[in-house]
C-alpha cells in the first residue's frame, strides 16, 4: 500500500489507516453497542493488510477505544503507529449519562498522556494531538505541556485536531505542528479554502477524518436504516443523516456505487478516494469494526477516479452544521 510522510515526522504512513472511535461503545458520543471481539479482529486484519497505524482517543468510549487497541496491538511482532488526543476528560464516578468535559491545563495533559500510556501498552505515543481547541484560551497551555512530553520520550510527534488556522498560527510561534486532524469528505468541504493551503505552505501532515461521512457515503445507509438506529447512536440526530439533507446524501451515494459497480469496487473505496485525491491530504482515517469492513476499505489508497468520472457526482450546496 502507497505510504505518505507526515508533515515534519520521520513518519511514513499508509494513506489509509485504522480509526477508533466506534470501538469505544457506548457514551456521550457513541456509536451503539460494539462487540469487543469483531474490534481487535478488525484491527489485526487491517494490520495484516498492511495498515500501519491506528488513530484513537481517550475519550472514545471513555477510555475503553485505547484498551481494546492496546489488547489488539499486544504481541504483535510489527506494531502499527499509535495515534492519540487529549484535551477531554471524564469523571470515573457519577457519571451514568457517560458524558465528557474540555480541559487542556498542562496537569491535565500529562495525566491523560500517562493514562493513554497505560492503557494502549506502548512505550511513547507515536501522535499526540489536542482533540478540540476547548477552552480556547488554554490551547498554548496544553501545546508547550505537550512539547515537554515530546521532549521526555513519551510522545514522538504533536498535532492537533478541529483547530482552525487562526489557533494553528498561535501555536506555530511555539512549536512546529506536525498534523492536523479535521474533518473532510465529499459533503463536507470546509477546509478547502483556507486550511489545506496552510497546511501545504506549513509543512503540516492531514490526516482526515469521516472521509466516508460516518457511514453515510458507503452505499449501505438508507432512511429506514437510520430511523432503525439504538437511541446512543449519534448519528441518527445528525444534520446529514435527517432530511432534507438525507436524500441529498443519498443521491450523491448512487452515483457513488455507480462508478463502484462500473470498476468493481466495494462503494466505500470511492469517497475515501476522492479524500484521498486532494494533495494536502496525506492520509484519511477510516473507521474498522468488523475485519470485512478492513477488507473493503484497503484499496481505496490505490485507487485512482477519472475526472470525468467524478463529474457525474452531484455537488449541493447546504450549510455545514
Amino acid at each position: 500500500m502507497k505510504k505518505q510522510k507526515l508533515g515534519n515526522s520521520d513518519l511514513e504512513i499508509t494513506r489509509v489507516g485504522i480509526g477508533a472511535w466506534a470501538i469505544g461503545g457506548s457514551w456521550q458520543w457513541g456509536w451503539g453497542h460494539q462487540n469487543d471481539d469483531d474490534s481487535i479482529a478488525a484491527i489485526r486484519r487491517a494490520v495484516d493488510l498492511g495498515v500501519n497505524w491506528i488513530d484513537t482517543a481517550p475519550v472514545y468510549g471513555l477510555g475503553h477505544s485505547e484498551t481494546i487497541v492496546g489488547k489488539a496491538i499486544k504481541g504483535m511482532k510489527d506494531k502499527p503507529y499509535i495515534f492519540t488526543k487529549c484535551g477531554l476528560r471524564w469523571d470515573e464516578r457519577n457519571n451514568d449519562k457517560r458524558e465528557a468535559r474540555s480541559c487542556l491545563k498542562a496537569a491535565s495533559v500529562r495525566k491523560e498522556a500517562e493514562d493513554s500510556l497505560k492503557r494502549l501498552g506502548v512505550d511513547a505515543i507515536d501522535l499526540y494531538q489536542i482533540h478540540w481547541p476547548n477552552p480556547n484560551g488554554d490551547i498554548e497551555e496544553a501545546w508547550t505541556e505537550m512539547v515537554k512530553l515530546q521532549e521526555e520520550g513519551k510522545v514522538r510527534w504533536i498535532g492537533v485536531s478541529n483547530h482552525s488556522v487562526k489557533q494553528m498560527d498561535r501555536l506555530m510561534k511555539i512549536a512546529p505542528i506536525t498534523s492536523l486532524q479535521p474533518p473532510y469528505n465529499y459533503i463536507n468541504r470546509t477546509i478547502e479554502a483556507i486550511t489545506l493551503p496552510y497546511c501545504q505552505d506549513n509543512n503540516i501532515g492531514v490526516i482526515v477524518y469521516s472521509p466516508m461521512a460516518s457511514g453515510l457515503l458507503t452505499g449501505r445507509m438508507t432512511a429506514e436504516r437510520i430511523a432503525a438506529m439504538p437511541n446512543d447512536d449519534w448519528r441518527k440526530y445528525d444534520f446529514n443523516f435527517t432530511e432534507p439533507q438525507l436524500s441529498r446524501n443519498l443521491k450523491i451515494v448512487k452515483v457513488m456505487a455507480s462508478i463502484a459497480e462500473a470498476r468493481g469496487v466495494p462503494t466505500p473505496q470511492i469517497p475515501i478516494a476522492w479524500a484521498l485525491k486532494h494533495p494536502a491530504v496525506t492520509a484519511a482515517i477510516v473507521g474498522k469494526r468488523k475485519p470485512a469492513h478492513a477488507e473493503e476499505a484497503i484499496g481505496a489508497a490505490d485507487l485512482v477516479v477519472s475526472d470525468e468520472e467524478w463529474a457525474k457526482i452531484p455537488c449541493f450546496s447546504w450549510p455545514h452544521h
